[in-house]
């Protein structure tokens, strides 16, 4: 195998030799770093190690065609490939070996997720986008296997809509829609439902998307064969195999060890893709896993010596090494003084890394040990005090929950004390949580200005002569008004572009803003979500339509685990502003009606998740939601689209605010708390309840996450003194968050005269039809009933029983 310099680009020997060992230079570095993590994490050092030891030569041939505006949506053994686009050094990855929460050290998470994730940073300080098509850009990683491929393909789609939407303003985001969004799964991933629905969506929309899998023909222990048929993805897939009449996929197979095949091979997906928009797959074969899947365990346990041997032998790094040493590009002598010096720099940059990752421990432990022993002093106590002290001075490379929790537990022992070291103890502790907490919990939500509790509220307005309108007209409009105020909207879902949703919320807008804009998918929830997410990462501003709220289930897990904690895991950097908008509540039948709320409010804290009673609401919400940098799921009423509200006058500009209650009726004697479409049924019932001398006060949550965060709920049980939930979620869902967050956030408690019910619906699915929807959640009757009980409770002689 003689190199040939022609093959990528006409340069001299001198510099395609200096370009060859500067590629080894970083394999060895890789390798070495992947080598002593090991080792770290078998020493106590660090907590758990997965490494991408086996992998490295295939990823410096990606590296090699990744360009300046090209995306990475990889997974967690992409180190080499980090590292040759010089985002990553070995003491960066060292940080992240040892967690430290030191976004200058720690770059990749601050230490929020475990090394082997890798993201980079798309915003400033100030929260506005850097330019991405001048750096080299990777979304931020996930465990989850395969939950990197539905990201993928929107960061793909990205440029095709660049390139196809002339309004759009592309400044920081693409140049004419040439960027390449590149994937990485390992083989036994490809096995997940998401990669092939990702395969699939991609081939259908031909987007510009490489996915590398990367085959070392196992799956921790499960060889291919249990994963694959024929044990080849690559042949699995052939039927997407692109032709002269079809489009499709360029599929492309290369070994793992033979460095120029790879060059030309990720060279040439760069081209296919980059300027025909053609997705690719390069499956990687032949690759190995010399320390096992991860610090978990061993390989040997389950691999044959067979396998073990020809693994040596096959080490993409050892083939590397001889190759270079066949063709005459080095000299072996050479190669070993580079190498010994690449393992004192992997060393010294462990060293130097777990210097700078236990310094402030240290620091922090000598003054916790002063403070001990001050307030030891005149304690009677000292002696138990003293011991804690002890301890402490005994652990000799102390994590922050070693100093948090000695000095917490000291404190117990000054109890009823008044001393001045108790008090600069009980002052160093807050100190020290207050400094501390925030590194492990920070950036939930965006905690700048474009922050959307901070978009100012804006009513709707109406004319004296407003009509009456279907409440699907004021959505349509209220969409018509948005897309035409920001050209980078979109929308997209299924049947949501020709027939403009199966609501008819998008009426007409297809014709008027086009196909890439307004857009029908196919049958596949977890990539419309993926799609809004490497769109929203991508500078867009995308609407993924769920049909319906019980479908959502089917994207849940990209949801929680990528979107909700994208802020979050970045600590900041990386944002996907990305709106779901769905429908659901009281339709009937156990797959249509869902109200799973208290399972999304819980799985989804990272997004925003409103409840709008009506479509104003919903457009409202919208408004505000496009007018701030957040994900939020937007829930609309599924029996309102024809039930007949009056037609604001400043369509896309009234803003509803996020995080507030509304109060719909005042009252004296009870507080009813509910949302959605339940909340017409509480309105008509609060009718019914004052013709037996019942005055109900009427407050729709509307805003789940966050609630009610002017603590309206509160003023009103002051009133009231009573409260009842109402909700059609299962029991202990919804209501139960809601009950929590008034009694126990809020100190509601202290408020009430009677016992705070609620009223959900029963614990299994709803039935089918009218009677299912009465028998299955709360009625009229239900609700009237359980208010008259309270009351009943409360006066039996102004309220004899009704039943």
């Amino acid at each position: 195998m003689k190199p040939n310099p022609s093959t990528s680009s006409d340069i001299s020997f001198d510099d395609f030799q200096s370009q060859i060992l500067k590629d080894y230079e970083i394999a060895v570095i890789s390798r070495q770093c992947s080598l002593l993590g090991r080792r770290e994490v078998l020493s106590g050092k660090a907590k758990f190690g997965i490494f991408g030891d086996g992998k490295e030569l295939p990823q410096l041939a990606m590296a090699r065609a990744f360009e300046d505006g090209d995306f990475r949506s990889g997974y967690y053994r992409d180190q080499t490939f980090m590292m040759a686009l010089g985002h990553l050094s070995p003491k960066e990855f060292f940080h992240g070996l040892y967690a430290t929460t030191d976004m200058e050290k720690e770059p990749m998470s601050a230490g929020r997720q475990m090394g082997g994730h890798f993201t980079t940073h798309s915003l400033n300080e100030d929260g506005s986008w850097k330019d991405l098509t001048k750096q080299k850009n990777s979304s931020a990683d996930i465990s989850c296997t395969a939950g990197q491929m539905p990201r993928l393909l929107g960061l793909a789609q990205a440029s095709k809509i660049y390139r196809n939407v002339g309004e759009i303003d592309q400044t920081n985001f693409s140049n004419n829609g040439k960027e390449v969004a590149w994937g990485t799964i390992g083989n036994a991933s490809t096995s997940e439902g998401h990669f092939f629905e990702t395969i699939n969506a991609a081939g259908v929309l031909q987007v510009p998307m490489v996915v590398c899998v990367w085959d070392d023909a196992y799956g921790i222990s499960v060889p291919a064969e249990y994963h694959t048929t024929k044990s080849d993805i690559s042949e699995v897939l052939k039927g997407l195999q692109r032709d002269e009449d079809n489009d499709g996929y360029e599929i492309l197979k290369v070994k793992g060890w033979d460095y120029t095949a790879l060059i030309h091979a990720f060279e040439n997906a760069s081209e296919i893709a980059r300027e025909n928009h053609v997705p690719v797959l390069i499956h990687v074969t032949e690759l190995t896993q010399p320390q096992g899947h991860s610090t978990s365990g061993s390989h040997e346990r389950y691999k044959s010596e067979d396998r073990l041997q020809w693994e040596r032998e096959n080490d993409c790094n050892k083939r590397f090494r001889e190759w270079i040493l066949e063709n005459k590009i080095c000299a072996e002598e050479d190669l070993k003084s580079l190498e010994r010096e690449i393992k004192q720099k992997v060393r010294a940059s462990k060293k130097e890394a777990w210097s700078e990752f236990l310094r402030p421990h240290l620091n922090a432990k000598k003054e916790l040990v002063q403070l001990l022993e001050k307030a030891a002093d005149r304690s009677p106590n000292r002696t138990f005090i003293s011991k804690i002290k002890n301890d402490l001075i005994a652990i000799e490379e102390p994590l922050k929950k070693d100093l948090a929790s000695t000095s917490r537990k000291a404190l117990r022992y000054l109890l009823g004390e008044n001393t001045q070291g108790k008090l600069e103890l009980q002052q160093w502790i807050q100190d020290f949580l207050d400094t501390a907490q925030p590194k492990y919990s920070s950036h939930l939500y965006n905690e700048l200005d474009e922050n959307v509790l901070n978009v100012k509220p804006n009513l709707p307005t109406y004319s004296d002569d407003t009509d009456l309108v279907d409440g699907r007209i004021i959505l349509r409009d209220n969409f018509d008004a948005l897309f035409a105020k920001y050209p980078q909207a979109l929308i997209f879902g299924e049947d949501t572009g020709n027939i403009g949703d199966v609501n008819q919320g998008l009426e007409g807008l297809q014709k008027k803003y086009g196909p890439y804009r307004i857009a029908d998918t196919g049958i596949r929830e977890t990539t419309i979500i993926g799609q809004g997410i490497g769109l929203a990462l991508r500078g867009l501003r995308p609407i993924a339509e769920i049909q319906y709220l019980d479908y959502i289930m089917y994207g849940l897990q990209t949801l929680s685990d990528d979107l909700a904690t994208l802020m979050y895991r970045t600590v900041g950097k990386q944002k996907a502003p990305l709106i779901v908008r769905t429908r659901g509540h009281r339709l009937e039948g156990i797959w249509h009606s869902g109200s799973q709320m208290g399972g999304l409010i819980h799985l989804l804290r990272g997004m925003y998740i409103l409840v709008p009673r009506n479509m104003t609401q919903a457009a409202g919400f919208y408004n505000t939601l496009m007018k701030s940098d957040e994900p939020a799921l937007v829930i609309e009423s599924l029996n309102g689209y024809r039930l007949k509200e009056k037609k604001p006058t400043n369509l896309g500009e009234f803003c509803i605010p996020v995080g507030k209650v509304e109060t719909l009726k005042q009252g004296s004697d009870i507080t009813l708390l509910s949302y959605g479409s339940t909340l017409r049924i509480v309105e008509n019932v609060a009718k019914e309840l004052m013709e037996v001398g019942i005055d109900a006060e009427i407050i729709d949550a509307q805003s789940l996450l966050p609630f009610d965060l002017e603590h309206d709920v509160i003023k009103s049980l002051k009133k009231t003194n009573r409260l009842l939930v109402i909700d059609e979620d299962v029991p202990g869902g919804c209501s139960a968050y809601l009950l929590q967050e008034i009694l126990e956030k809020q100190g509601g408690y202290k408020f009430l005269d009677s016992a705070p019910k609620t009223l959900t619906a029963k614990a299994h699915r709803p039935a089918y039809a009218s009677d299912g929807d009465y028998f299955s959640k709360p009625n009229a009757e239900d609700i009237f009933e359980k208010v008259y009980a309270i009351m009943h409770e409360t006066n039996p002689k102004a309220y004899p029983k009704l039943r």
